[in-house]
């Protein structure tokens, strides 16, 4: 299966779930962790005051070239497993993604 595992879809939207490493030397979508069914993402951001919250918002909607306010986090503000709500088809989601890994 792999990514596809990750995504999620309901009433035209995708649920991404992600685990997210902060303080990293850029930004970027590191893989796939298939024991825990999650995208790895690396951000350079610190996790202090949200700013790895706000740092991985911006990331995805520049890749998916949507709004800020079309992602958000749904899931796990304060862990480092999350769960994004994206405001796209989830083949739209899984073809971006794919190019990206």
């Amino acid at each position: 299966m792999g990514v596809e595992e990750a995504v999620r879809s309901k009433s035209g939207e995708s649920f991404i779930d992600v685990i997210v490493s902060p303080n990293a030397k850029k930004t970027e979508i590191a893989g796939y962790d298939a024991w825990r069914k999650r995208l790895s993402v690396k951000v350079a951001a610190k996790a202090k005051a949200g700013e790895a919250n706000r740092a991985l918002i911006s990331f995805f909607a520049s890749l998916f070239g949507v709004s800020k306010g079309d992602v958000n986090i749904v899931t796990g503000d304060n862990s480092r497993e999350k769960t994004l709500r994206v405001r796209l088809p989830r083949d739209v989601v899984l073809e971006v993604i794919d190019r990206e890994l």
